[in-house]
């Protein structure tokens, strides 16, 4: 198997899988506490300001990571185009989830993101000519009706309305995010896309923070803010080494478990349960996705 690259250091092919398994769920861990502050932010300041904090947070702290190691040539990229453009959906992506997050369980809207995948193989179909089997178009439909059973906007407190659409714009947007990831994993190094992800954000958004602004109410919010940027940025960083250590095929599935993280902090942070509905349709999208890597894996095999 060949789990490790000339980056990873040279241990036996378990080993080297456990560690990107590891990895993989310490990051998706920071995830979920990283919604968590976003949630918790969104209470007490505008959804812009918290955004544009988050990403000011995560920048600082992946230059303080990056920049000491690799200098300013971690700056170069040969396709600024697409960072651009995936800086772009990312900042989309974080407004629609911000969106959702204030208005649904955590472990609805990580179910509701976790199905990205799903919608990922169509869009490689539609836009890269990629063939998808009846069983991925399957798949995706039945995805796509948990997904429903999970949103629920009157039960979940989302406004009827094109605002309603929240979850869709995530799904959207950050298959968009992933889609261009993917591409620009081939171009450019990891962590040069990781901070134009970050600064390109901040520095376009900037001249509307003074007009944004309102006064943080304590220090706890503060910390909230600084909580989500050390999250945000060590959790992306975990999770591209956790691909340097094992297989997407290997990591792909412990994806998985942000629900599970998500759930546990939803009940210790928030007091919100999912439904009995609601879990049944995370379960159907855990199904679904499991199903879709075991898809991917036997095509390659």
């Amino acid at each position: 198997m060949s789990s490790v690259s000339g980056c990873a250091p040279a241990i036996s092919p378990a080993r080297a899988a456990l560690t990107g398994i590891a990895l993989t769920v310490a990051a998706c861990a920071l995830f979920a506490l990283l919604d968590s502050g976003t949630k918790f932010s969104g209470q007490f300041l505008p959804m812009l300001m918290v955004v544009w904090l988050r990403f000011v947070a995560q920048a600082l702290v992946t230059t303080a990571v990056v920049l000491p190691r690799q200098g300013l040539r971690a700056l170069r990229t040969q396709h600024p185009k697409f960072q651009l453009g995936r800086a772009l959906s990312g900042v989309l992506t974080t407004v629609f989830a911000f969106y959702c997050i204030q208005h649904m369980p955590l472990a609805n809207f990580t179910a509701v993101w976790s199905a990205g995948p799903l919608l990922i193989v169509v869009a490689s179909a539609l836009l890269f000519g990629e063939k998808v089997s009846a069983v991925r178009w399957t798949l995706l439909v039945i995805g796509l009706i948990a997904v429903i059973a999970i949103v629920r906007p009157e039960q979940d407190g989302l406004p009827l309305g094109w605002m309603a659409l929240a979850p869709v714009g995530v799904l959207l947007c950050g298959t968009t995010y992933q889609l261009l990831g993917s591409r620009l994993a081939r171009l450019d190094p990891p962590t040069t896309t990781q901070l134009y992800t970050t600064w390109l954000p901040v520095l376009a958004t900037a001249p509307l923070i003074p007009w944004l602004w309102e006064p943080v109410p304590h220090w706890q919010v503060w910390a909230a803010v600084g909580l989500m940027g050390v999250c945000s940025g060590v959790g992306h960083l975990l999770l591209l080494q956790a691909y340097i250590h094992a297989t997407p095929s290997v990591v792909s599935p412990f994806l998985y478990s942000q629900i599970g993280f998500a759930m546990l902090m939803g009940w210790l942070f928030f007091d919100q349960r999912p439904d009995g509905l609601s879990l049944a349709g995370i379960a159907v999208i855990l199904g679904c996705g499991l199903v879709n890597i075991w898809l991917s894996v036997r095509g390659r095999g």
